[in-house]
């Protein structure tokens, strides 16, 4: 049985080595275009502290250091790490708790990320709430999420029933990641916009920027086959989400 936010922990363990080796590859969407965005709505991060919750292997955060950032941890359950470098810790860990993390009790962060590891938590209301009550002062939350229409679109070709019926079902529903681990099912429950909308605010968070982003003409150019996935699918959506004010702290201010 999975959590009803997200995906089951224990495929992902299986999973994570596939998932960098296909991330690695030239033609991967998250070099092409989600990476890129990511990049820019982190803007400057010199002299910042950063958390990724589930950073894979790691190397998103590495690069981050390289670029100034410092202080900086990581947290994964798949154990695939790389060697981190100087200000970079990497720990096994649920970003479903991060307050139970080792180390991390008491810290607060510049920027947390939750770049498409967000399903996976088991209570994304209280995995958003925690990790809020982590941020600094001026700090804020980057999270991505795949496009939900794409998920209904493609199960609306898989079992010929309408983009609507899919939108909407509660069910959860199971398949198999061809380009990772084809012999590994995972089981998801289905989200609407409002669903993520109404979490962000469930958590205490407002939308400070939200992002779409597409391939360059240039790339869409070289890799068609790519452009025509975002063109069926629509890709990703990318939130910058900052806490809410109350009027106690906007006095304090």
């Amino acid at each position: 049985m999975v959590p009803m936010s997200g995906d089951a922990t224990r495929p992902w363990q299986r999973l994570s080595s596939g998932f960098e080796e296909a991330r690695a590859r030239e033609d991967s969407l998250d070099r092409l275009v989600e990476w890129p965005a990511q990049r820019e709505l982190l803007g400057d991060v010199t002299g910042l502290s950063v958390l990724d919750a589930g950073c894979g292997n790691g190397a998103k955060l590495a690069q981050l250091a390289t670029e100034g950032a410092v202080d900086c941890v990581g947290v994964d359950l798949s154990e695939n790490f790389i060697e981190p470098p100087r200000g970079v810790r990497l720990v096994l860990g649920d970003l479903s708790d991060l307050a139970a993390v080792p180390g991390l009790s008491g810290r607060s962060f510049d920027r947390i990320l939750f770049l498409q590891s967000f399903g996976y938590a088991a209570d994304g209301v209280a995995a958003l709430r925690t990790a809020r009550s982590m941020l600094t002062d001026d700090g804020f939350i980057l999270l991505t999420r795949t496009q939900p229409v794409r998920h209904a679109l493609e199960r609306a070709e898989q079992n010929g029933t309408s983009l609507g019926e899919e939108y909407f079902s509660t069910d959860a529903f199971s398949y198999r990641h061809r380009t990772w681990d084809e012999h590994v099912t995972l089981t998801k429950r289905p989200y609407t916009m409002s669903d993520l909308l109404n979490t962000f605010s469930a958590a205490g968070l407002w939308i400070d920027t939200t992002v779409e982003p597409q391939m360059a003409a240039d790339l869409a150019e070289r890799y068609p086959h790519k452009k025509a996935v975002l063109d069926r699918y629509l890709g990703i959506l990318m939130f910058r989400l900052r806490p809410l004010q109350t009027p106690s702290s906007t006095a304090a201010r």
